[in-house]
């Protein structure tokens, strides 16, 4: 398994757990400043949130091309297989 593989296999597993840790720390903004800054938290939650799911899709991406180019190389240097 090389390194991307390993880096998408992280952070699919604690996608969940990144969530729930945004989720939180606004909660705890929200709390210690009485829900003043309550809109500008949640859009910054949301914010986060997408950055998330955006890595997620680019890392994915990336793996696909990256195993795509090293299939093209093997085919090249061995094209029996």
């Amino acid at each position: 398994m090389g390194f991307l593989d390993k880096a998408k296999e992280v952070l699919s597993e604690n996608a969940e757990k990144v969530e729930a840790a945004i989720d939180k720390a606004g909660d705890v903004i929200d709390e210690k400043t009485q829900g003043k800054f309550k809109e500008t938290v949640d859009k910054v939650q949301d914010a986060a949130k997408s950055a998330v799911d955006k890595g997620q899709e680019a890392l994915k991406n990336v793996t696909d091309k990256g195993h795509d180019a090293a299939e093209t190389v093997a085919d090249k240097v061995d094209p029996q297989t």
